[in-house]
């Protein structure tokens, strides 16, 4: 009995991406050939051109799939925090420091934003400025924090943590850039603080 043609599609959109994140997770992106691609996977380059366009459009597929990962990491972190502030504040720490991660650092901090462009327009990024732009609403209704517009702020908490995590995907000695990054977006997180 064949298989319905959308779940055919959906494996096949799924090899190639699993594929394609071993090799842009290992050798990374300029060193990986749709040959190693479509060769793990079994299938031929036709199905990569199909399904992506090109190998740019595969890595597009591969930081999607790592974002909602992450996202789904981040979500958890701060449910397991005792407030909201403080959920709020592990989970941008967080996620600074999920560039210390080497798939993660490589893939979405190094490799994606040579081949992509400037992180802040991806297309995952209105998105992220939304949920923190919620978090923020939901903080400043407790009482959390100073009147600000939530707006500004998540664009700012945003392209702060984001310039962080690149800081440190890219240093020499990325364990030493993360403390310093991680205490000094704490800092700046403070400064939002409403006086108790």
């Amino acid at each position: 009995m064949r298989k319905p043609r959308q779940k055919m599609i959906a494996e096949t959109r799924g090899k190639l991406i699993a594929a394609g994140r071993r090799a842009f997770g290992t050798i990374g992106y300029a060193e990986a050939s749709m040959d190693d691609f479509t060769g793990e996977a079994g299938l031929t380059r036709g199905a990569l051109y199909h399904h992506f366009g090109d190998k740019r459009g595969l890595l597009k597929a591969v930081i999607m799939e790592i974002d909602a990962e992450m996202t789904e990491r981040l979500n958890e972190v701060s449910a397991a925090a005792p407030t909201r502030w403080q959920g709020f504040v592990d989970e941008c720490s967080a996620y600074i420091e999920m560039a210390l991660e080497p798939e993660i650092q490589r893939i979405m901090f190094r490799d994606g934003p040579a081949v992509l462009g400037d992180i802040s327009q991806w297309q995952n990024t209105p998105g992220c400025i939304a949920a923190l732009s919620r978090s923020l609403d939901r903080l400043k209704a407790d009482g959390e924090i100073i009147d600000i517009d939530t707006e500004t702020a998540a664009r700012l908490i945003n392209g702060a943590s984001s310039h962080m995590a690149l800081w440190i995907a890219n240093a020499e000695n990325p364990e030493a850039v993360s403390k310093r990054a991680v205490a000094g977006f704490k800092a700046m997180l403070g400064s939002l603080r409403r006086q108790q």
